[in-house]
């Protein structure tokens, strides 16, 4: 796999972090991106064939306008609530809408935000924030209905009897479902329980199963999420795998799995990630990369809180990204992957973000992009054959197809595998 020049290049003595660098950023994307056959998983998984059935030599043109996968980011409260300047709001829109598909509140639905005192919710955020997303079209998760960690629970909340604790949590799960009813795509119910849960401490084993089991009385048809983090670094693997085990034979009603993307460094465990995806893919649920940014939590630029990085930093961020990205997209679990931030100015490990602070894109937005748009977008054109018919592999997504002037939009599913468009005359 390595040339004999590469190893040389290392074991020099004069050899120095410039040197590994230099080396580093001219390995091959192909090599990086670790495993070997990753782009024939790409493509087992991740496309279907589309069939258009014309006149013999008519031309054929197919455009892909969007992905079925998720690729996805936050949105920040400053964005949704009106407090952002206007010429950052402007360009935070027209970034977002360039540069993703879908989206997750990053604070708004968290019940400290909403209710951070008894009986003073506050749904304006929240509620801009789906009139912009449906607008749109981009499915957008509600993050979260619950956080059990300590510190994140209202003083007010704490202070309750368990009795009231009880109908209190009933209520919350119960209201916000009710009222947002068909409109968000999914939920996290309670967030980063393995880490953290005051009310399984108060109220026992089965709080879980019945904070489900209110959210469906407001909405049945909800979309239930668990979220929890140091999982795809395997330091919590095991835990999460025995508590979504003990849920599912509770008989909650757990839609999917969330796996945070931030606790790695500067790099990650290319080994360690898929191993983890390959153990959760075993439920048979639906995985999102709920929380992803890369350098990640453990790395120096959010510990030292760095935020600026030099030209050789800032390509070997891109390159770790794209192999991050490339491991997820090739296995067939995931439906998606969303970041925690995309803008320096709205960020909360602002070395991350595909945009700086002043909105000059980093290297991470090229190489994101073109990954994206380029690697992973179908476009093709061709003539119908001779019995009349045009056929390209292509990724899941809608398209558009045109033939002699006449077009449809069009729907690929995994589901289905492959769909025909019949043009004929």
């Amino acid at each position: 796999m390595f040339s004999f020049s590469f190893f040389k290049l290392f074991f020099r003595p004069e050899s120095g972090m410039a040197v590994f660098l230099t080396a580093l950023l001219n390995w091959p994307l192909s090599v990086q991106a670790q495993y070997p056959g990753i782009a024939d998983d790409i493509n087992r998984h991740r496309k279907g064939v589309l069939k258009v059935r014309a006149n013999p030599g008519d031309m054929v043109t197919v455009e892909q306008l969007r992905h079925d996968f998720w690729f996805g980011c936050a949105l920040s409260n400053g964005f949704g609530g009106g407090t952002m300047k206007e010429e950052d709001h402007k360009q935070y829109e027209e970034k977002f809408l360039q540069n993703f598909n879908s989206a997750v509140t990053e604070n708004a639905v968290k019940w400290p935000s909403m209710e951070p005192r008894r009986s003073e919710v506050n749904y304006k955020v929240v509620d801009q924030l789906l009139q912009w997303t449906e607008k749109h079209q981009i499915p957008l998760r509600a993050h979260n209905l619950f956080w059990g960690i300590p510190r994140f629970v209202q003083d007010w909340v704490k202070e309750l009897d368990d009795q009231s604790l009880l109908q209190t949590l009933e209520n919350r799960a119960e209201t916000v479902t009710r009222r947002y009813k068909g409109r968000f795509a999914e939920y996290d119910l309670n967030n980063e329980m393995i880490h953290g849960n005051y009310y399984e401490d108060r109220l026992g084993p089965d709080i879980t199963r019945l904070m489900a089991q209110w959210a469906h009385q407001g909405d049945p048809e909800a979309k239930l999420y668990l979220n929890d983090y140091d999982i795809l670094t395997g330091n919590k693997l095991a835990e999460y795998l025995s508590q979504i085990r003990k849920l599912l034979a509770q008989g909650a009603p757990i839609a999917g799995i969330g796996v945070q993307g931030h606790l790695h460094s500067d790099t990650f465990d290319r080994n360690q990630l898929k191993n983890a995806l390959d153990s959760l893919g075993l439920f048979g649920l639906p995985v999102r990369i709920t929380e992803f940014n890369m350098p990640g939590q453990r790395s120096k630029y959010h510990i030292e809180k760095i935020t600026e990085m030099s030209p050789e930093e800032e390509a070997l961020r891109a390159r770790e990204m794209v192999d991050y990205y490339k491991i997820c997209f090739a296995h067939p679990a995931v439906e998606g992957i969303l970041m925690w931030g995309f803008w320096a100015g709205a960020n909360w490990i602002p070395s991350s973000s595909l945009y700086k602070r002043d909105w000059s894109p980093t290297p991470a937005a090229q190489a994101y992009q073109d990954l994206i748009y380029k690697e992973w977008w179908t476009k093709e054109s061709g003539t119908a054959g001779s019995e009349g018919l045009f056929s390209v592999p292509a990724f899941y997504g809608k398209y558009k197809v045109t033939v002699g002037g006449l077009s449809k939009e069009i729907h690929l599913t995994k589901g289905k595998g492959q769909i025909v468009v019949d043009f004929k005359k």
